[in-house]
């Protein structure tokens, strides 16, 4: 059952339970990438056998493979992910961001471009934990950014295959490649390229501990968008809303992992009390019953505050990756909140919506990194350069200003360097 506290019974740096993982798995990856590294395709075909089950010729999802897996996606589903990308494709076309250029100085020319990145990675779990929607949240803004190409990698089931609904989507996002093969391996072969797999520049997506421990290692080798933890939402609710609907927004992050923390602060003894019945009458009729029941009872909690300014306290204290403002009036504590992932308004906006259907990023920061960090968008997707152009006499009306700063830092050569133009020394 869940637990009811006082606000203040446990430090707001508590609330959330943020353990590090129980296995360190450091060493068992190291020796997967360098596996990878040494033995290419080969390595990544015996390790798809040894931990897949899958013996496989070739890594490559082909046309055919693909033509045959969404033949057997019911029409619906192909519907519904066409307007989830619509939605998503219209929030992240507000996120491109535009070249600039400065010459309002006579002589200087200034400016940033922004570039797409060439190549990038999509890391998307398989089998049991098969996300489609993740597959349209990754791959959409790295498309609208303008890459040249969007590489996935995915796990194939003991029979070879990839899940018919991870290919749909990647349909409907528009990947150009797709490889069978998952874990630290294909983290691995996203850095350093084997003979079938590209190089990338950027790998991004959630995995398990291998996957993480795998993007932490190639980190420098190429970019990630983030190590992500176990889900979190935090459910600020006064004493209006309907105890069963905050329940059911609790366990759509409980059900996801044993790890994952589900907190509700209100102000409201009443409704503390309602929303802990209304759990232990939905989590039974859960297909992953046993995943929520064992994070609702020993990471959930429901926090009775005086008031709703204590919520506000937690979430710029602990940054949580979900935050539902179930109130009449969201807009007034909007900008009140500075670290959250993503914040969801009002009675009628579950966090659900959010993973599937309204548009904004679902891949988010966690574990309190929203203090620092934001959303995956379109600009995890460029990067940016700048230029500079300066005449003669632009450059000898700073080339003073440049040499005394420089002189200050004990670096004659740049003073040269920057004096020598206009100067005439040899």
């Amino acid at each position: 059952m869940i637990k009811i506290m006082k606000y203040g019974e446990v430090p707001n740096t508590e609330i959330f339970a943020r353990v590090e993982p129980r296995v360190d798995v450091t060493e068992i990856v190291r020796d997967i990438i360098h596996s990878v590294q040494k033995g290419g395709d080969a390595a990544l075909l015996q390790y798809t056998e040894r931990f897949d089950g899958a013996v496989l010729s070739s890594l490559q999802v082909t046309a055919e493979e693909m033509e045959e897996a969404c033949a057997l996606v019911e029409e619906r589903f192909f519907e519904v992910l066409k307007r989830a990308a619509g939605n998503i494709r219209h929030f992240h076309e507000q996120q491109k961001r535009t070249s600039f250029i400065l010459n309002d100085i006579p002589g200087v020319v200034m400016g940033q471009k922004v570039i797409p990145l060439d190549r990038v990675g999509l890391y998307v779990p398989g089998g049991t934990a098969a996300y489609p929607s993740t597959v349209l949240m990754d791959a959409i803004p790295a498309k609208i950014a303008g890459c040249r190409e969007v590489v996935m990698v995915t796990p194939p089931g003991k029979d070879g295959k990839v899940n018919p609904a991870i290919l749909a989507a990647a349909r409907v996002a528009g990947v150009d490649r797709i490889f069978k093969v998952g874990g630290a391996q294909a983290v691995a072969a996203l850095a350093y390229g084997t003979e079938s797999i590209p190089r990338v520049d950027k790998i991004v997506g959630p995995g398990n501990a291998f996957v993480a421990e795998a993007k932490r290692q190639v980190f420098g080798q190429v970019a990630i968008d983030m190590i992500a933890g176990p889900s979190e939402i935090l459910i600020v609710s006064d004493g209006k809303s309907d105890p069963a609907v905050v329940a059911a927004d609790l366990l759509s992050q409980a059900e996801h992992d044993k790890l994952a923390s589900a907190v509700l602060v209100t102000d409201s003894p009443e409704l503390a009390e309602a929303v802990s019945a209304q759990l232990e009458i939905q989590i039974p009729k859960l297909d992953r019953a046993e995943i929520a029941r064992s994070s609702i009872d020993n990471n959930g909690k429901i926090i009775v505050a005086e008031d709703l300014s204590a919520a506000i306290d937690i979430a710029n204290e602990i940054a949580p990756e979900h935050l539902e403002l179930c109130v009449d009036a969201p807009f007034d504590m909007l900008d009140k909140i500075r670290h959250a992932g993503s914040i969801f308004m009002g009675r009628n906006c579950p966090e659900a919506l959010g993973d599937y259907m309204a548009g904004p990023n679902h891949t988010l920061p966690t574990s309190g990194t929203a203090r620092f960090s934001s959303p995956l968008s379109v600009d995890d997707f460029v990067k940016k350069t700048q230029y500079t152009y300066f005449t003669r006499d632009a450059l000898a009306d700073l080339a003073g200003d440049v040499a005394f700063f420089a002189r200050k830092e004990g670096l004659t050569g740049h003073a040269r360097s920057a004096i020598i133009r206009t100067e005439g020394l040899s």
